[in-house]
């Protein structure tokens, strides 16, 4: 049975390499109706297949967001209008866990985990590490590494305090967020339900590690 979202990821390439070379509103609003029809419609559908699916398989309830394509230009030296990237995520776990898919004229990718720890989730991170869960941590992104999910690398230039610098888990005590990302290849490009679907499936584990070291 063919992908009914096998053109998503080439009509949105084709449209954000056009608007990446004519960002401005009147490029924008000429082309608003092939956004509408090509990126958006199959965008929302996509999120709410992908949404019915893992509520299925978990049984907890997913909340979708699709990004705006307008960015926050208040205060960016950078004022062009839009942003060349159709953006997705599904919300999957109590503790802001999230499923995400990027395409951009340069990159289509999909990861998952949480953009960034509140201060409180952050405080459980660092205990969580230092404790009984830093070697299953470490473990556990060994593994997905393995499979093709790589780590975004963490914010912090030093183990914060009161850790010390060669604490056997720094790195990980140097994140303010932990997100996994892996870039699809053609085949899963041609059939993103379908690659979604397998993502989730790979990061559970990681979802379940975050929900239950998280809210400890």
């Amino acid at each position: 049975m063919p992908d009914v979202f096998t053109q998503l990821i080439p009509d949105a390439h084709a449209f954000l390499a056009g608007l990446a070379q004519n960002n401005s509103r009147e490029w924008f609003n000429d082309h608003r109706a092939q956004y509408e029809t090509q990126l958006k419609s199959p965008a929302r559908l996509l999120l709410d297949e992908v949404a019915q699916a893992v509520s299925k398989r978990s049984g907890a309830t997913v909340a979708t967001k699709l990004f705006r394509p307008q960015r926050d230009v208040r205060f960016s030296k950078d004022k062009t209008p839009y942003n060349t990237h159709l953006h997705m995520m599904w919300t999957v776990n109590g503790a802001g866990c999230a499923l995400f898919l990027g395409i951009a004229p340069d990159y289509c990718t999909v990861g998952g985990g949480i953009m960034g720890f509140s201060p409180q989730q952050t405080a459980h991170w660092r205990t969580a590490l230092d404790g009984a869960w830093g070697d299953e941590v470490s473990a556990l992104l060994g593994v997905l590494a393995l499979g093709g999910f790589a780590a975004k690398e963490p914010e912090l230039k030093r183990v914060p305090a009161p850790y010390g610098k060669a604490h056997p888990h720094g790195p990980q005590l140097r994140r303010k967020s932990l997100t996994l990302w892996h870039e699809m290849t053609a085949q899963e490009q041609a059939t993103p339900m379908a690659a979604l679907m397998s993502a989730h499936l790979t990061l559970s584990p990681l979802f379940a590690m975050l929900e239950d070291a998280l809210t400890e």
